[in-house]
């Protein structure tokens, strides 16, 4: 008969082992909070957008550049500290994925002001829209991004809200391109449509839907031990 003792040396308690190996490999940095920093500063760079649509006239986007290279700089550090780091909270592939994602939706926000700027196209309702839902969507990601670790429940929350933002995006697109394709201004209309064309207007809801699946894939990594995640890995 196999005592309780017995059984407990022979099938050590995962926790133990978990411990055992973050004592001889500790975690040098802290990627959970380095994502999340990046995360409320993308927040911050999306409602800037939002904020420099509303303010007629529109002005030279210098804030949204300056918040980009804050951005920049601090994701190329993130990714230095990857390659050099041993040990991970989880796979390096799908950190860097998510800030990459989320680098996308910043430097996709300032480029469609640049160009709105440049090209003298003024702020639409389907153009405003779409930026509110897109800074909508950015605020549950970071949100779902601090939650990671401490409140699934939250995560899915924030994923089914992020998913709601981004299918808003996709069907406001299709308005507003119906409407501008039924204005008489063909030169208004031929400078705005490079806008609904432009990858913030058009793609950059993309860059939520794609945080949103590695964190969904995540949640299931953690609860079942499932390399389900190193399929949607290789898409990225």
């Amino acid at each position: 008969m196999v005592t309780e003792k017995e059984n407990t040396h022979k099938n050590p308690q995962p926790e133990r082992k978990k411990n055992l190996f973050s004592a001889f490999f500790p975690r040098e940095y802290d990627f959970e909070s380095m994502l999340a920093h990046q995360s409320d500063w993308t927040v911050s760079g999306v409602r800037a957008f939002v904020v420099w649509l509303e303010t007629l006239p529109l002005s030279n986007p210098h804030e949204l550049d300056r918040i980009e290279n804050e951005v920049d700089s601090m994701r190329h550090d993130m990714e230095d500290k990857l390659i050099r780091s041993f040990s991970t909270p989880f796979d390096r592939q799908d950190i860097y994925s998510i800030s990459r994602q989320m680098d996308y939706i910043l430097n996709f926000s300032k480029e469609t002001a640049k160009e709105m700027y440049a090209f003298g196209v003024q702020p639409d309702k389907s153009i405003l829209a779409m930026a509110k839902y897109l800074l909508s969507g950015t605020e549950c990601i970071s949100s779902g991004i601090r939650n990671l670790n401490t409140d699934k429940d939250a995560v899915e929350e924030e994923i089914r809200h992020a998913r709601d933002d981004y299918n808003m995006i996709e069907e406001l697109y299709i308005s507003g391109m119906t409407d501008l394709l039924r204005t008489t201004d063909a030169m208004n209309a031929l400078r705005t449509q490079e806008i609904y064309h432009h990858p913030a207007m058009r793609d950059g809801h993309c860059g939520i839907r794609w945080i949103s699946c590695i964190m969904r894939l995540l949640i299931w990594h953690k609860e079942e031990k499932n390399p389900i995640r190193i399929v949607i890995s290789s898409l990225f």
